[in-house]
């Protein structure tokens, strides 16, 4: 949120980091609840285009799904390894006929 207007010629600083409009200060306060952790990470820039392009949105987004889609292939990771080891006692050939 930017306090006051431009008098000098110069923006002034956000009061909060990121904030710059309603809807920043909404998803900031959410956010905030949250446990975020700031990083610095080097990326090619081809790779950090193919990947914003790819997803529509901007970075930080881009990275979360990044993040969260190996968070989610661990898990199918650790779901397979049950694979052959789980009796269910249904019947296919009756889920079929539905």
């Amino acid at each position: 949120m930017v306090i006051g207007g431009e008098s000098d010629g110069q923006r002034r600083q956000s009061v909060l980091p990121y904030v710059n409009t309603v809807s920043d200060m909404v998803k900031y306060t959410v956010m905030k609840q949250e446990a975020l952790q700031k990083i610095t990470v080097l990326l090619p820039r081809d790779l950090v285009k193919r990947a914003t392009q790819a997803s529509g949105q901007g970075l930080t987004p881009t990275i979360r799904q990044g993040l969260e889609a190996v968070a989610r292939a661990e898990a199918f990771r650790a779901l397979r390894q049950w694979r052959g080891k789980v009796k269910f006692s249904i019947n296919v050939d009756q889920l079929r006929e539905d």
